[in-house]
């Protein structure tokens, strides 16, 4: 299994369509998609742009559907909820299709949608993810971070490397590919301890502490393997747990 890393969807290769994609919003989108779906929404459907979002929840009744959005740390105003693992309990969202859009990870989502086989990862459900890897095997992965505005997210970088560790450890055929993923190696062993410390530290980390207390979503989104959802695109832009 040959793994590559990508910092944001700016840095995914153009004219290339990989066979697995997972992709990665630490701070917050994938966290909050993995426990919306733990929670038993029926589907997470993620679009980039807001405008086409309200579009197509306008052909969803009201009691069928809820919408989760935000920029720049914020709750959109006119949407349901914003994007906090914590928000999308049972009460909220069993049942109901959630449409959901957020500052980095929808737009690294719509990057690799036309992918064979397109999963979403947080630090919760990377031994779940690693475990499906692991059945699937592909001859190639790639592993697409979110960023912040198309730089670099420390966070991100964190669970790639976690991810990757943890299929070194179980496969004996894994090639790591390049510098980035070889660097989110590095990466988590500095940090595999302090999971915490590490988002907390992060540029994105310190936005969030600078809007608000937002000490139980890093509790939540640093937790390690608490999770054995599957998030997987069953249609275009369309996530569902397999």
């Amino acid at each position: 299994m040959k793994l590559s890393y990508f910092y944001a969807a700016a840095d995914v290769p153009s004219g290339i369509i990989p066979e697995t994609s997972v992709v990665i919003d630490v701070l917050r989108a994938t966290t909050t998609i993995a426990w919306a779906l733990e929670n038993g929404a029926n589907s997470v459907q993620v679009f980039a742009d807001v405008d086409e979002l309200k579009n197509e929840a306008n052909s969803f009744n009201e009691e069928d559907k809820i919408l989760v959005g935000e920029r720049g740390g914020k709750k959109l105003d006119g949407f349901d909820l914003g994007n906090s693992p914590l928000g999308v309990s049972k009460e909220k969202v069993r049942g109901k299709r959630v449409f959901m859009s957020t500052t980095n990870g929808t737009r690294s989502l719509h990057r690799v949608r036309e992918s064979k086989s397109l999963y979403t990862m947080a630090l919760p459900n990377r031994k779940a993810i690693a475990e499906r890897l692991i059945s699937d095997n592909p001859k190639e992965v790639w592993i697409v971070g979110s960023g912040w505005e198309g730089s670099y997210s420390l966070e991100d970088s964190l669970a790639a490397g976690a991810l990757a560790s943890l299929l070194k450890d179980k496969l004996g055929s894994v090639s790591i590919f390049n510098d980035e993923l070889m660097a989110s190696l590095a990466l988590w062993k500095t940090w595999e301890n302090d999971v915490e410390g590490c988002l907390r530290i992060a540029s994105h980390g310190q936005r969030l502490v600078g809007i608000g207390n937002h000490d139980e979503d890093f509790a939540c989104c640093a937790s390690l393997d608490n999770l054995s959802v599957i998030p997987k695109q069953i249609e275009m832009g369309v996530l569902r747990a397999n």
